[in-house]
């Protein structure tokens, strides 16, 4: 099982932690960011007294980029280098689930070696490398976050994966010719979009005829019901918490791949797969002292990093603000936990459809 769910990059805990600290310490530098007038405008941008919905997708370039600015390193060194959930099957380890999750998707494709693969919005490319070591498929990822592609590309290069890349792009407007790619596939990003067509059309386009593309989406699902106000506070929380302009219905999704021209073959909420002995998605981000990474989500967890962090400011080892990036993401997990324990959310909304082939 360790050489099957192995991870292309693997990291020890010490390693991840040394990255972590080198990470922050030199995050603004890098980025040429100020963390602590990073977070507060992106607060704003979620704050509705000051920007609605509508300009938040309106400037969705701007509120995606100023997330992953603040909070990629600690997505890397709290959760690994694959940015997104899975349920996790009886006697697995996270690692083992987020690795089948990503494999999964490979296989629906059928992926071959001589193909050519698009992750689109693959962040520092952890499912990219997974199925590229899996597949020996050349794969291109892209993301809107320049910060990530070098991140990714360093990754890359450190597991001797000559045929994967990432590029700095925009899905919706890629810089690649018609035709392009054999398949595509997407891990929990086209939530970013503010029109799903936008980025679905894009996706078409640079598809081969009977190319196919598969996807895990964060959508509401027909539980959610907009006058119960926990179901509009965890949509609320996850928006805030992971730089998203609006989350929108399971039905969105699949209308939007059917309006730009693909032929939908599969949609279900992968969530609700049968698990016997298993572990929902969102277990991983509930409270607990019995597990050292979910003891930092009880109330002792929570005061504890948020002094850690404070200190380190205070030091000058972690860049000023960061404690409110840390803050910003625990208001994520509230909603994440809420969102799935009510079924009011899922981030594995799975759809699999196919370009025609004239």
């Amino acid at each position: 099982a360790s050489l099957i769910f192995g991870m292309a990059v693997k990291q020890t805990t010490a390693g991840r932690i040394s990255q972590f600290l080198s990470a922050l310490s030199k995050q603004e530098d890098k980025q040429n960011i100020a963390v602590s007038k990073d977070i507060d405008r992106y607060n704003d941008l979620h704050d509705d007294s000051k920007c609605n919905a509508e300009e938040r997708g309106n400037r969705y370039a701007e509120l995606v980029n100023s997330y992953y600015n603040l909070a990629t390193d600690f997505y890397e060194w709290g959760w690994g280098q694959s940015f997104h959930f899975a349920n996790k099957l009886a006697g697995e380890s996270f690692h083992e689930s987020i690795a089948r999750h990503e494999y999964y998707l490979a296989a629906r494709l059928g992926v071959k070696k001589s193909d050519h693969l698009l992750d689109c919005g693959c962040g520092i490319g952890g499912p990219l490398r997974n199925i590229g070591r899996f597949s020996d498929a050349q794969i291109t990822g892209i993301t809107l976050n320049e910060y990530q592609v070098d991140r990714g590309n360093a990754l890359c290069q450190a597991a001797e994966l000559n045929r994967c890349r990432l590029v700095q792009a925009d899905f919706h407007k890629m810089p690649f010719a018609d035709a392009t790619f054999d398949h595509a596939y997407s891990i929990e990003a086209c939530c970013h979009s503010p029109d799903k067509r936008d980025v679905y059309g894009e996706v078409l386009r640079v598809l081969k005829p009977g190319g196919y593309f598969v996807s895990y989406e964060w959508c509401l699902t027909d539980t959610y019901s907009p006058t119960n106000p926990r179901h509009v506070r965890a949509k609320k929380l996850i928006e805030e918490g992971d730089g998203l302009p609006d989350l929108t219905h399971t039905r969105i999704c699949d209308a939007a791949l059917k309006e730009v021209g693909f032929e939908l073959i599969e949609a279900r909420d992968a969530a609700d797969d049968p698990n016997p002995g298993g572990e929902d998605w969102f277990t991983i981000l509930t409270p607990s002292y019995f597990s050292f990474f979910r003891l930092q989500f009880t109330f002792i967890g929570t005061f504890l990093m948020s002094i850690v962090l404070n200190l380190m400011e205070w030091l000058g080892l972690a860049p000023k603000g960061s404690a409110k990036v840390r803050e910003m993401l625990r208001q994520a997990q509230l909603g994440l936990v809420m969102g799935g324990i009510d079924r009011s959310f899922t981030p594995m909304y799975f759809v699999l459809a196919r370009k025609p082939l004239a």
